[in-house]
């Protein structure tokens, strides 16, 4: 029978295959299919953005009240009724539908994942070990969906790929519902809402996360968006979307072989803290030299560097804020941090571009990524359970 761990990591993995690779196709056949606008893309991230933000914590308290196995489930269908829809229409509203429903769809998902797997394994030491792993097939299955249904897309089309990786993610749901068992979940439906703002309210530790979280993750999406001006700006002298798919497959295995290094080592009280201090130093130095490279070759090493530090840094920080939760209120926790990220993305994105200035927007962010590292790395906190039994 397979191990339990093995199962969730297995599962992340084929996740990470069919959403990332669908999203690449997606992502071209709004603009060359659909004939979108870049107003009407940008209108479809608002909308995403603002349903995950309404719904995210409203979506972890449902996890804690009823399931996190169910919720994984209901996330699936979502997902793959908004993937499969996608494939399935070319003009503004529907798709502007199927993309705020896929947004919707990630919110029962969010934290749902990791207080499920907390609760199951019932083995604190060795949640943390199982969470890396996770971390690192998202980063592996991201490489396979990018040349997986990317392939399928150019042998086939990109709306037969989109339909089938949405067909797929509903028959992973499937597996979900038949695989994933839930013996150790306990329902409670009383303040569970009120009692996860109170523990990280009561916790030293979760409020430096939550800042963290803010600041780090919601400049991770936002400079994100301009790694492609300022290669092009720099002159990039080769088809940009083979470049850029070049630089993911490497960044993906980068991320992987870092994760590979530090999973011997992640069940140490203070190991999750000081990956996600090492992973901001290094996403500022990768932005900050962004900024100043004088070429396409410089400045894709300093886009590797960043865009493969940014997921190492949201992968420990979900391990550092598990560590200091409990199950009660687990996924509820991971929502409320999750609600941090997207309104750090919401703020961050606003300010650079009020800024307007590439340089000065690229030099800003890796100062405060870098900064955000130096809080974190001199910070002097308890051991990774010392804020999880304040609540009961």
């Amino acid at each position: 029978m397979t191990d339990l761990g093995t199962r969730f990591v297995r599962w992340t993995w084929c996740r990470a295959v069919l959403h990332r690779g669908w999203w690449l196709v997606t992502s071209v056949y709004l603009v060359v299919d659909a004939r979108l606008s870049a107003s009407q893309l940008v209108l479809i991230g608002v909308a995403q953005g603002i349903v995950a933000l309404v719904c995210e914590v409203p979506a972890g308290v449902v996890a804690d009240a009823l399931s996190r196995k169910w919720s994984l489930v209901v996330s699936h269908l979502l997902m793959g009724t908004a993937m499969l829809a996608t494939g399935l229409v070319t003009t503004f509203g529907p798709l502007l539908l199927t993309q705020m429903l896929w947004g919707l769809s990630w919110t029962f998902a969010s934290g749902a994942d990791v207080a499920w797997i907390s609760d199951e394994l019932d083995d604190p030491d060795r949640v943390p070990t199982v969470l890396l792993r996770a971390e690192r097939a998202q980063l592996t299955g991201t490489v396979v969906g990018l040349l997986g249904i990317g392939a399928l897309a150019w042998l086939t089309r990109r709306d037969t790929a989109i339909v089938l990786a949405g067909a797929a993610m509903l028959l992973l749901g499937g597996y979900v519902a038949t695989a994933f068992r839930e013996t150790r979940f306990v329902a409670r439906r009383k303040r569970i809402l009120a009692r996860g703002i109170s523990l990280v309210r009561g916790s030293r530790v979760l409020l430096v996360i939550l800042a963290a979280t803010f600041v780090v993750n919601g400049l991770a999406g936002s400079v994100g968006r301009l790694y492609q001006l300022r290669l092009v700006d720099v002159g990039l002298s080769v088809d940009p979307v083979l470049w850029f798919t070049g630089l993911g497959v490497v960044t993906s295995l980068a991320g992987a072989a870092a994760l590979r290094l530090v999973q011997p080592h992640i069940e140490g009280a203070h190991t999750a803290r000081r990956g996600y201090a090492v992973a901001c130093l290094v996403a500022g130095v990768g932005v900050g030299w962004l900024a100043v490279a004088p070429e396409e070759v410089g400045g894709s090493a300093a886009i590797v560097l960043a865009a493969g530090a940014f997921p190492l840094a949201r992968g420990f920080g979900v391990i550092w804020v598990n560590a200091h939760t409990h199950g009660a209120v687990r996924a509820t926790v991971h929502s409320l941090f999750a609600q941090a990220d997207y309104a750090g993305a919401v703020v961050c994105g606003l300010a650079l571009a009020a800024v307007s200035d590439l340089f000065l927007s690229l030099v800003t962010s890796g100062a405060l990524l870098v900064a955000m590292g130096l809080l974190v790395a001199g910070g002097t906190f308890g051991g990774p359970k010392a804020s999880a039994t304040r609540i009961h």
